[in-house]
């Protein structure tokens, strides 16, 4: 009686059911699965990926219905805002959700894996990802982000009995539990000064502040931890032993969906949280930016298994997708061009990586090896794989008519735009570590063409149905973007996301 007459004349937050469509389909997704596991048992065990995959196709309904409205639409007292820019990523993160769905069906079911609690843990990471995109308060990204990471932590060690695969799932919490504390640490020292968890609020707060020590400290803090997230050097030791380890299409979604959530927080808080603070995070980023390009990939270099090289080649695209923040200050208009740049190389990167992930698992059905050299020769006895692994490999390098030459154009467009020494100095990093890059992409591809098969075994590498639609799906995009940039246009949002706050 005393809390109903207490909080009977309270305002309750209005709630825009359409706007928050896509994640109620995620939750009602995961209660039918938990609902079909707990009542049909073993036997349920072939229906999880058509289930998940289903529910992740009929949550793009209401991002597309969503993007046809056009309206900004923000909830909780703008702590929760879905506009053009999360509405883009949301569509990412349910499409590569999807493609890691179709790499699993038949890796999951034909392994020693529990399958039903597979699909469970990667629809509730997925659902912190659909809030990530949304979120601008520091409430509700921390809680996104630890509810995309702890069902990722698990599923890196998903692979039973397998001592690489424990290790990777421990190095991954261990390392991710790290830098939660400094990022939470930072956010707290963010909210003592501002009194408010929004970030627009903490924007206006930190402009007259008196204690501009406290404010770098929160702000070094907060990058680090999204730096971890996004594996960026030196915070990306976990990431090669980890994808090394992982079940394979664990590895493909922590490479792409994973590592695009932590981009879109990192974005998020940065250009809405510290906009007046350029001075301290743009030379920050831009340290991170740089040696993440070059010791990705000198050490990728080296790297004689392809799973490893992926990881240390990831870990150079995030030093390429973090460079465009290096000069996000806003005169100019460089933010609406780094805001575009980064979420423009993310969407490419998602489909090229996947489609080398895709390849991998495709392979080892007949090698049972990630190493490079058992590639040898794969042109001769299945074509149409090597061909495919050379699209995604040359897009990955920049190379056109691929893909990824748009993205690397975005980001050198974004450094140079600014005119500033910095941008210019990346911009030179970003073109000569591209070229280094394209060396062991290459190599890659010369086995595959020109080397003999190393055991001699010619037979074709038979294709699952479910490889085969992922592959298509990558295929398609990463040529078709390649050759038809326009297509992508003006989708990111960025002038909503800066002008609002999100």
């Amino acid at each position: 009686m005393l809390i109903l007459a207490a909080t009977g004349g309270v305002d309750h937050p209005a709630i825009d059911w359409h706007g928050l469509a896509p994640e109620l389909v995620l939750l009602g997704l995961l209660t039918v699965l938990l609902l079909v596991d707990a009542i049909g048992g073993e036997r349920s065990r072939w229906a999880m990926p058509s289930l998940t995959g289903i529910g992740l196709l009929a949550a793009l309904i209401p991002v597309a219905t969503l993007a046809y409205d056009g309206n900004v639409r923000s909830m909780f007292d703008g702590a929760y805002v879905v506009d053009n820019y999360a509405l883009l990523f949301k569509a990412l993160f349910l499409v590569a959700g999807y493609v890691v769905v179709l790499l699993s069906t038949n890796y999951i079911a034909e392994g020693d894996y529990w399958e039903s609690e597979y699909y469970q843990l990667l629809v509730a990471s997925l659902l912190g990802m659909l809030v990530m995109a949304s979120a601008r308060d520091l409430v509700s990204v921390f809680v996104a982000l630890e509810l995309l990471s702890i069902p990722a932590y698990m599923l890196a060690a998903w692979r039973k009995r397998d001592l690489g695969s424990e290790e990777a799932g421990m190095k991954y919490y261990l390392m991710g539990v790290f830098a939660s504390a400094l990022l939470l640490y930072g956010m707290s020292l963010l909210y003592g000064m501002a009194g408010s968890t929004r970030l627009v609020d903490i924007a206006a707060a930190i402009e007259g502040t008196t204690v501009p020590a406290l404010v770098t400290v929160a702000i070094v803090l907060v990058v680090v931890g999204f730096a971890f997230k996004i594996s960026a050097v030196p915070f990306h030791a976990w990431a090669p032993d980890t994808y090394e380890g992982a079940p394979t299409p664990v590895t493909a979604f922590l490479a792409v969906a994973s590592k695009a959530a932590g981009f879109v927080a990192l974005m998020t808080v940065v250009l809405i949280a510290f906009p007046t603070q350029p001075e301290v995070f743009e030379p920050l980023i831009w340290v991170l930016a740089a040696v993440t390009m070059i010791v990705g990939n000198l050490i990728a270099l080296r790297q004689t298994n392809l799973v490893r090289m992926l990881a240390y080649s990831g870990v150079a695209q995030a030093g390429y997708i973090l460079a465009p923040l290096a000069v996000a200050g806003f005169a100019g208009g460089s933010g609406t061009q780094a805001v575009e740049a980064v979420s423009t190389y993310l969407v490419i990167y998602a489909a090229m990586n996947l489609g080398a992930f895709a390849v991998v698992i495709a392979v080892a059905r007949k090698t049972g090896s990630a190493e490079i050299s058992s590639y040898g020769g794969l042109f001769s006895y299945s074509p149409v794989l090597a061909v495919c692994m050379t699209i995604f490999l040359f897009s990955l390098a920049g190379i056109p008519p691929l893909a990824g030459w748009y993205g690397k154009l975005a980001v050198f467009l974004a450094l140079v735009q600014p005119g500033s020494a910095s941008g210019y100095v990346l911009a030179v990093i970003v073109g000569v570590t591209s070229v280094i890059a394209l060396f062991y992409y290459a190599r890659v591809a010369r086995v595959m063409w020109v080397d003999p098969v190393p055991d001699g075994d010619a037979t074709p590498v038979r294709v699952p149905v479910s490889l085969r639609a992922a592959l298509v799906i990558t295929v398609v995009a990463t040529v078709v973007i390649g050759v038809l940039p326009q297509l992508l246009g003006r989708i990111t949002g960025a002038e909503s996301f800066l002008s609002l706050g999100g």
